[in-house]
């Protein structure tokens, strides 16, 4: 496929872009299978949220730009888990103006089952593929975010059409 013509990818370009949002509502279909009955409706940024602080305390700046989220929208999402009793926030020692966020201890084990739960479907669908095809796969939706991110603000028009002839 290599050097072959942007046209040349147009069917495979074609089938992504129909099976890219299926599969996002599968995930998000899943992920609410597997949420824990809390007091407060949580969703996909609470997952993104909370695997973003599995592997420790975070600022909210910090969550924020990891999510790609606004500071009041990050805010709103935390008030959510906190709600549920799923996090934990006190002002930075260092700087007291900054919040750090954590997961609460007594919810970790019901935190981390319901991470691991969610992500099931994508897990099994990675072990059936060989680690060259893994490591394939995630460099292209890698390179494919990189390309959204290179190109945010910038989102081209659609090209003129030429004008009917004038007879």
């Amino acid at each position: 496929m290599t050097g072959e013509p942007a046209g040349g990818h147009s069917a495979l370009c074609l089938r992504l872009m129909r099976l890219f949002p299926r599969v996002v509502r599968g995930m998000r279909r899943y992920q609410d299978q597997t949420t824990p009955p809390t007091q407060a409706p949580l969703g996909p940024r609470h997952v993104a949220a909370l695997e973003q602080l599995r592997d420790g305390p975070l600022t909210v700046g910090t969550l924020a730009n990891r999510l790609d989220l606004t500071l009041s929208t990050v805010s709103g999402v935390l008030a959510g888990l906190d709600q549920a009793g799923f996090v934990e926030r006190a002002p930075d020692e260092a700087d007291r103006r900054r919040t750090i966020v954590q997961i609460s201890p007594s919810a970790r084990p019901v935190v981390e089952e319901w991470l691991d739960g969610a992500a099931a479907p994508l897990a099994r669908v990675l072990d059936r593929l060989g680690d060259d095809e893994r490591a394939a796969f995630l460099k292209a939706m890698d390179m494919l975010e990189a390309e959204f991110r290179a190109s945010e603000g910038n989102c081209p028009t659609t090209a003129p059409r030429p004008s009917p002839d004038p007879q």
